[in-house]
Parts: structure tokens; C-alpha cells; sequence
């Protein structure tokens, strides 16, 4: 009995090549990072064994970014270098040491990040934004926004110059601070001081709770807020939200270095403790209702434009807003309304839970 056309089929065995194949594996790609010990080095290439991937070669323009590195090695040295091509016209595959370094450097810079290793660095130059540093040959930057108090130009009159002054008198200095954004494209680090210590922290969460009042110096005058030393090495924020119930836009006109002031524990969050100042006095709108209501004739001082409308504040802390469209555009608005200047209105809308009040202007 013959055999089927189906049974006779035998699948033909792999050929030698096809075999060897199997076991190599797929190239690495470009800009992958490889390793292998140094197979030779000659005057203008080094060699470098790269197992079942083949032979990597470092020539050319990177032979010469590298050559510092490259007259240190002996034959037989491991090393990491970055894949720039896979296959040269030679066969070998194109490597960069140099490329290579700035890989792992960045490679740290995501893992100081993550663990928030903390750095000691001097301080190279500064500018009015904040001060230059260097790490791993790469230059950082420290923001002013970034610096602990202790650190942070204190100029009462916020003027860039003087900042600039107070910060050059850094440079030189070390001081402890942690990578907290890292851009290998754009070639940026970007650093934070250094948290407190451990036992700083205990010492506030020991001595302050949230909900404390206390008498306070202001230490420090930003266009956020303001410092407010409660003790020494001890200081805490009053976010300019938290200053006053009214419109504040700089705290520098409200306080001066020096000034007492009682502020409220808000919040302690790590090393950080949130203050307020305006916590400590009466919600003007807790019984604002008992003073206004919808259709009331009122009177207001405008103390602010923005892209909605004006800003008028009717007493400390109750303040509405007139809605741009009354008057078409922005400039008819400031035609009609002036900075400083008190206007009649009706309230058209008015929700003091919400602490929203919208006003119609009564023009003459």
C-alpha cells in the first residue's frame, strides 16, 4: 500500500547556517549600550569583543573625543560603550565611549532622582534667576525658588540687581542639595537644596501641631508670600493667599523685615509648615449677608483689571467682579473704570458660602 502524498512529506533539517543563526542574537540597537573586553588597540581604532554580536570598533572622530580613556587601556580591559551604527561598511559595529559616559551619567541623574541622593556641590557663578553648579560634568541649575530660607536673598524691595548681589556671595560655597529634573536632550539638570535633617523634622513635628497660634518675626519677603521665623534654624511660609482676606499682590508693602506678626498653624507637611495670618482674623464674609444682598446699590473701589473684568472691593475682604462684557472690550472697560477710583454698582449676584459676588456698573 503506498503512502500518502501528505505521509511523505518530511520537513528538510535546518541548513549549518540557518542553525548558527538561531543562536545569535539580534543586534543591539542604536544607542543601546553594550559591553566586552578590549580585543586591541591600535593607532586609530580600538577593538572590542562583543560576544555573539560581533566586534565593535571606536574610531574616527569618536576614537579622538575619547582618546584621554582610550591611551589608559590595556588589552583585555572591560569597558561600556554606545552603539552609534550597527554594521560599518568593515562589518564591525560602530561604538562611542564618550557617548557612553554621558548615558550612564544621565542613567545616575534619574537615579538620584528617584532615591534623592543628596549631593554637596560648590557653587560655580550665579544670575538672577538663581546659581550654576556642575555635577559629573554636567552644569546645573538652582533656582532661587529652590533655595532654603537660610539661603534666600532677602530684599525687601524685591530689586533683581541686589538679588544678584546676595546670590554671588554663594559662589564658592558648598552647599547640599538633591537633582530634582533631569533632561539628557536639552543637556539640563535641575537641583533643590537638601531637605532638613531627620532630627530637624522631629523637632518640628515635636514642637508645632496643626491648628498652633503663634508669635513669629518675618525673616523673609518674596512675591509669594512671607518668611516667618518662629525660632531659630525654624521657620515657616505665609503663602500670600494666606496674608489677608483683601486683595494682597506684594506682601513687601504690607510687612518689613523684622515685624512681629501672630500667624496660625495650617498645615505641616515634612519639613515644611504652612502659616496664615488671615486665619487669625473674622471671615468678613461669615455674615456678609447680613450687609448685601442681590439688587442692593452699592458702592466699591476698583482695585484690579484682569482678562474677565474689574476687581472692586466694597470693604476689607468682600470684593466682586465686573464682567468685561458690560462694556464690550477691555478697553472700553478702562475707559470707563479707573484704578483707585469708587463707582456705583448692583449686585447681581451674590453667594457669600462661595465667597462669589458679580457686580453690574452704573454708569452716570
Amino acid at each position: 500500500m503506498k503512502a500518502t502524498e501528505e505521509e511523505t512529506i518530511v520537513e528538510a533539517p535546518l541548513s549549518f547556517m540557518a542553525t548558527l543563526m538561531e543562536d545569535v542574537k539580534d543586534l543591539p540597537e542604536v544607542d543601546a549600550l553594550v559591553e566586552g573586553p578590549v580585543l586591541g588597540v591600535e593607532k586609530s581604532s580600538v577593538y572590542i569583543n562583543l560576544g555573539t554580536f560581533g566586534t565593535g570598533i571606536i574610531y574616527g572622530r569618536e576614537f579622538i573625543n575619547a582618546r584621554d580613556v582610550i591611551k589608559k587601556l590595556n588589552i583585555g580591559d572591560t569597558i561600556t560603550a554606545k552603539v552609534v551604527d550597527t554594521e560599518n561598511v568593515d562589518g564591525y559595529i560602530e561604538l562611542s565611549l564618550k557617548e557612553a559616559r554621558q548615558a550612564i551619567i544621565w542613567s545616575e541623574a534619574e537615579e538620584a532622582i528617584k532615591s534623592k541622593k543628596a549631593l554637596e556641590l560648590p557653587i560655580k557663578d550665579a544670575n538672577k534667576g538663581g546659581l550654576i553648579v556642575e555635577w559629573q560634568g554636567i552644569q546645573g541649575f538652582l533656582p532661587a525658588s529652590q533655595l532654603k530660607s537660610e539661603h534666600y536673598p532677602r530684599i525687601d524691595d524685591g530689586d533683581k540687581d541686589k538679588i544678584l548681589v546676595e546670590l554671588k556671595k554663594l559662589i564658592g560655597k558648598r552647599i547640599a542639595m538633591t537633582i530634582i529634573s533631569a533632561s539628557p536632550k536639552e543637556g539640563k539638570l535641575i537641583f533643590s537644596e537638601k531637605e532638613q535633617g531627620v532630627k530637624e523634622k522631629r523637632e518640628i513635628s515635636g514642637k508645632y501641631s496643626q491648628g498652633d497660634e503663634l508669635e513669629g518675626t518675618i525673616s523673609g519677603l518674596v512675591d509669594f508670600g512671607v518668611f516667618v521665623k518662629l525660632e531659630d534654624g525654624i521657620e515657616g511660609l505665609v503663602h500670600i493667599s494666606e496674608i489677608g482676606w483683601g486683595l494682597v499682590e506684594d506682601p513687601r508693602k504690607i510687612f518689613k523685615l523684622g515685624d512681629k506678626v501672630r500667624v496660625k498653624v495650617i498645615e505641616i507637611k515634612d519639613d515644611k509648615i504652612s502659616l496664615s495670618i488671615k486665619a487669625l482674623k473674622e471671615n468678613p464674609w461669615k455674615d456678609a449677608e447680613k450687609r448685601y444682598k442681590k439688587g442692593d446699590k452699592v458702592t466699591g473701589v476698583v482695585i484690579k483689571f484682569n482678562h474677565y473684568g474689574a476687581l472692586v472691593s466694597l470693604e476689607e475682604g468682600i470684593a466682586g467682579l465686573v464682567h468685561v462684557s458690560e462694556f464690550g472690550t477691555e478697553e472700553k472697560l478702562k475707559e470707563a473704570l479707573e484704578l483707585g477710583r469708587t463707582y456705583s454698582f448692583t449686585i447681581s449676584l451674590f453667594d457669600p458660602k462661595e465667597q462669589k459676588m458679580t457686580l453690574t456698573y452704573l454708569a452716570k
